[in-house]
């Protein structure tokens, strides 16, 4: 398979593209500047500043404040009502069951979450498990947690060579931005990475992924706008098995998830992959907008439908107060929340913890 590339800066790296022969378009320049309306529809869109690495390296109260501060506007919606409701209260009878099931209600958790909270709610403080410094706010919070618990399940590269990550969304849930902190993470760690620009249909797609992979001097495979998604990543496929690269991670285009056709072209990508290596892809990443609310969960049942979802990113989460979807998802999903996005740093994509989760949500400070 012949590959050209071309001229780059000391500092990038190098953006490649099949010759025609081999059924793939022309190279696609990275000189543009990423267009200003992928900026709007992402607000997080072009490569972070400054960041030191992963996260690894701050110690754990830094961590958690950095999580509490993004949480800020969903701990305004939640906490505070919580709060005023249950406060030092250690009964729970009929009239605070009903203001607690409003207050959920309207912090997102959606109908079925609520109810699996206060049935659960219920049942703890029917066994009489709280003890003399316990309150029904700590029972919550436990009751929360639980929810939260079993979708607790951090992505872990296994020994595939490579090891595929098919990212899918919605436009402007923040796809191709998580692609690029997904890069600066495995960079981190240690893994060779390359991307595959399957998402051909959004012009400044494709010049966003290769800044990020600039930023993150990864190879970026692309072609030109337009171009088969599905022979983009076929093709990308075959250049990290035959570079040994650690992780490839393939974009998609955003679709909507009523769109049952566009859904269809999804299901061809994989099938299309899968002819080159039945295994693949061996993480299908759901990207979510928190910000979309109650109709992030009806776009991971579409997806997980189409393309058998394994694991969600929620992403945007400072920037709205709509947090407690992430309780809905867990709930209705039932597939892994690998991470959430707090902020516009590389390192503000975060590996989703349960406890941590909960209780800066519902922190008063």
């Amino acid at each position: 398979m012949k590959l050209f590339k071309r001229r780059a800066k000391p500092d990038e790296v190098k953006t490649e593209a099949l010759a025609d022969g081999d059924n793939l378009g022309a190279p696609v320049s990275t000189d543009d500047i990423v267009g200003r309306s992928e900026q709007a529809a992402d607000a997080s869109s072009a490569p972070a500043g400054e960041a030191g690495g992963d996260g690894a390296s701050d110690s754990g109260s830094s961590v958690f404040e950095r999580l509490r501060s993004g949480l800020s506007r969903s701990r305004g919606q939640l906490s505070e009502g919580l709060a005023s409701l249950v406060l030092g209260k250690k009964q729970l009878d009929p009239v605070l069951l009903e203001a607690l099931e409003e207050q959920l209600i309207m912090a997102d958790l959606g109908l079925e979450a609520t109810d699996r909270v206060l049935e659960s709610l219920r049942l703890r403080l029917g066994r009489s498990e709280l003890s003399a410094e316990e309150t029904v706010m700590s029972a919550l919070k436990d009751t929360l947690t639980e929810l939260l618990a079993d979708q607790e399940s951090p992505l872990s590269i296994k020994a595939h060579q490579p090891f595929v990550i098919l990212v899918v969304g919605v436009n402007g849930a923040g796809k191709t931005t998580t692609i690029g902190k997904l890069a600066h993470r495995f960079k981190q760690q240690g893994h060779s990475v390359m991307l595959a620009a399957g998402d051909t249909f959004r012009a400044a797609a494709v010049e966003q992924l290769q800044a990020w992979g600039e930023r993150n001097d990864v190879p970026v495979i692309a072609q030109h706008t337009g171009a088969d998604s599905a022979s983009v990543l076929f093709d990308a496929l075959q250049a990290a098995a035959a570079r040994d690269v650690d992780v490839l991670i393939a974009d998609t285009a955003g679709r909507l998830q009523n769109k049952s056709h566009l859904m269809d072209e999804l299901s061809k990508v994989v099938r299309v992959m899968r002819k080159q290596n039945e295994s693949v892809p061996h993480e299908t990443l759901l990207v979510l907008d928190a910000g979309t609310g109650q109709n992030a969960v009806s776009q991971a049942v579409e997806f997980d439908q189409a393309v058998g979802v394994t694991g969600v990113a929620v992403t945007k989460l400072d920037g709205t107060a709509r947090g407690g979807v992430l309780f809905a998802i867990a709930h209705k999903l039932k597939r892994p929340i690998r991470f959430i996005g707090v902020g516009e740093q590389a390192d503000d994509l975060r590996d989703f913890s349960a406890r941590d989760f909960v209780d800066a949500l519902l922190d008063d400070g």
